[in-house]
């Protein structure tokens, strides 16, 4: 391929990639008003700014379309939460990550949705997500972190890793919760819930003891190659619902 055909090529999938994201926060702004089940892809369009026809251009369905929503959402917060890691490093720890974790969730309301099993939100697409299975690479990378956590005395080794993940789950979903039943001026900011919650976290897995400097360093580590992971599924699925147009240094989800 010249230079020239290259560069062409690589035009046209950042406009496609463009064209998908209006789209896909099109989505997500109706799904969030309407909820998904009144939300139609002639409705998507007109608020995209772009023909019905184009939508069909980059999904086949409506429901591939709101499935790659969910992908896109769930990217976008992967990013954040990596971003955020990078520019606090003291925050490299498995309580540090939840936190993260915790503060992003809030700030998304179509992820809190899907978490929290919303279906007014969501209708049937909640019946569609809860028929998916996670990720193998994911579970398998999740196993790998809390191996080498525990292998440097890191969080306590005698909660496998079913254990600990039950436990994080309690404490997330105890979050959206509250999050819904707590009456507005009882409610903490996000930031201050992050940080509440992975204290909590901290007090659970903690071992009672002392860990090293060069314990400290391999569990940052671990963490940070954890999330980077995390990172490259949550985009490698995004871009298998963008139909490959998602380049590897581009087109990376916004923040809010």
């Amino acid at each position: 391929m010249t230079t020239a055909a290259a560069t062409r090529r690589h035009g046209s999938t950042h406009r496609r990639t463009e064209r998908a994201q209006r789209i896909l926060e099109a989505a997500r702004d109706l799904v969030l008003r309407w909820g998904y089940d009144k939300t139609t892809i002639d409705d998507v369009a007109r608020r995209a700014g772009v023909a019905k026809g184009t939508i069909y251009l980059h999904w086949s369905s409506r429901e591939d379309l709101f499935a790659a929503l969910l992908r896109w959402d769930r990217a976008e917060m992967v990013d954040a939460v990596r971003s955020e890691l990078h520019a606090d490093p003291a925050s490299a720890t498995l309580p540090g990550l939840f936190a993260h974790l915790v503060r992003q969730i809030h700030r998304r309301p179509l992820l809190r949705a899907v978490l929290a099993q919303d279906s007014e939100v969501l209708g049937k697409l909640l019946q569609r997500k809860q028929s998916g299975r996670a990720a193998p690479q994911a579970i398998e990378s999740f196993r790998t972190y809390l191996a080498t956590l525990r292998e440097h005395g890191m969080v306590r080794d005698d909660l496998s890793a079913e254990d600990h993940l039950t436990v994080l789950s309690t404490i997330l979903c105890g979050s959206l919760a509250s999050a819904r039943l707590l009456p507005p001026g009882l409610r903490v900011s996000d930031d201050r819930e992050g940080e509440l919650l992975g204290d909590t976290v901290a007090r659970v897995v903690a071992t009672g003891r002392t860990p090293s400097d060069a314990a400290l360093a391999a569990g940052a580590t671990a963490t940070r190659e954890y999330v980077d992971r995390v990172h490259e599924i949550a985009r490698a699925k995004l871009r298998e619902s963008l139909g490959g147009d998602l380049a590897p240094d581009e087109g990376r989800p916004r923040a809010h």
